[in-house]
């Protein structure tokens, strides 16, 4: 339907095995070695930011994908999302 929009939802989607980045599907591996390593990569490409083509978006990116397997990095990520959603409900009190 055309009235009908896709929820914004960040990180990996369970059924599918796809990355969701708000209304973006991009497929990873199936395989939880493939997934590793693509975030593997991500995380080395993001810290070569400074070259062109590659980026720092490359490593909260890889954060990402490797949070779906790691469970050390799963639990930085959800310490980070906390942070950040308390930090953010702070500044909406005071305006």
């Amino acid at each position: 339907m055309a009235g009908e929009s896709k929820p914004k939802r960040f990180g990996m989607d369970p059924q599918s095995g796809k990355l969701m980045l708000g209304g973006v599907e991009i497929p990873m591996p199936r395989s939880r070695i493939g997934r590793v390593i693509v975030g593997l990569v991500l995380i080395l490409g993001g810290l070569l930011g400074f070259l062109p083509i590659l980026g720092f978006w490359m490593l909260p990116l890889g954060f990402l994908v490797l949070s779906h397997d790691l469970p050390f990095v799963r639990r930085q990520r959800r310490r980070i999302a906390l942070w950040w959603a308390r930090r953010r409900s702070r500044k909406a009190e005071q305006r």
